[in-house]
């Protein structure tokens, strides 16, 4: 597994966690899906570990363009598909032997100015991970002071977020990532050496909104138990608390983990557990990783093997997803 991690490490864009979570899944066999393409480094990771064929979903067009240069060499054990992994069983076609999920924004989208992720960099205030659908223009341009305020809160765990909210309806329009950077900046202190950019929290809040991304991760954790056979593995990488709760939940929901409820919190109905879990820790980076990608410092990755029960929905407000993606505020 280190031999294959080592092949793709020589590549521009790091998979970050590639090499635990291929030891964690090994051995690596069948048809996968990496159901968040990207740079491609987990689907090559997983083809050069031993997966017979892989399948590569994701919503941007361009990634598929930029694999162009290396796909052909896998040939017919490499099949690309545009879609969104919450469809991914659908996309799939048929039963698979495991599904990666990375979740968040790859680190080729935040170099792209002209996406309109980084807020370090001026662009179009676009944000969206497809091609379709409402921008971040679209969302600060229109939705009201207590959708914003409730987005930047809930999304991004902004404490100023109503200050802030307050501040972009008052100077809006935006049509630039800077423009709305210098009004986020005017709302908060100056950072102290070592913290983070005042506008980190507040473009990760409007980014998860203008994509779903907790929407698409329920639906998304939901499709790969449907995809999964007997014995197939779900290893998913992500990068803040708020995604990784949702995650940790899921598999507590679905390996019949929740307990038996208290005087104050009756007992859940008994659930025939659809995975068991490797570990009910996740795995984080070690020292060789943090020097390698630093990146991966905030990063844990969770392994499930699905089981022989029937597949099913989950409980959104057991996931413990946010309030606005509860509500359908997107």
């Amino acid at each position: 597994m280190a031999a294959a991690a080592a092949r793709i490490s020589n590549t521009p864009h790091i998979p970050v966690l590639l090499r635990p979570l291929l030891e964690a899944v090994a051995p690596v066999s069948g048809t996968w899906i990496d159901g968040t393409f990207g740079a491609g480094g987990y689907a090559r990771g997983l083809l050069e570990a031993g997966s017979e064929r892989v399948i590569g979903i994701d919503r941007d067009p361009m990634v598929f363009r930029m694999a162009e240069d290396w796909a052909a060499a896998y040939g017919d054990r490499l099949r690309l598909v545009q879609g969104t992994f919450s469809d991914m069983d659908q996309l799939a076609g048929e039963p698979v032997d495991g599904v990666v999920l990375d979740l968040g924004v790859s680190s080729m989208q935040l170099d792209q100015a002209d996406r309109g992720f980084s807020f370090q960099k001026d662009g179009p205030l676009d944000m969206r991970m497809g091609d379709s659908g409402p921008s971040a223009a679209d969302l600060v341009n229109e939705a009201s002071e207590t959708e914003i305020a409730d987005i930047l809160y809930h999304y991004g765990e902004e404490r100023a977020s109503r200050r802030i909210a307050r501040a972009i309806v008052a100077a809006r329009p935006f049509q630039m990532t800077l423009q709305l950077v210098h009004v986020i900046e005017r709302c908060l202190p100056r950072p102290k050496p070592g913290q983070s950019h005042p506008a980190t929290r507040s473009f990760q809040a409007i980014r998860i909104a203008v994509n779903d991304e907790f929407g698409q991760l329920a639906d998304g954790l939901e499709a790969a138990e449907r995809a999964l056979k007997p014995g197939g593995q779900l290893a998913v990488v992500s990068f803040h608390s708020l995604e990784d709760r949702i995650v940790k939940r899921f598999f507590q929901l679905r390996s019949g983990g929740e307990g038996q409820g208290s005087r104050y919190a009756p007992a859940r109905a008994e659930v025939i557990p659809a995975f068991t879990q490797k570990s009910r820790k996740a795995i984080g980076p070690d020292d060789q990783e943090l020097a390698e990608n630093p990146r991966a410092r905030s990063a844990k990755l969770r392994v499930g093997i699905r089981t022989e029960a029937e597949a099913g929905p989950v409980d959104r407000s057991a996931l413990g997803l946010p309030k606005p993606a509860l509500e359908g505020r997107n």
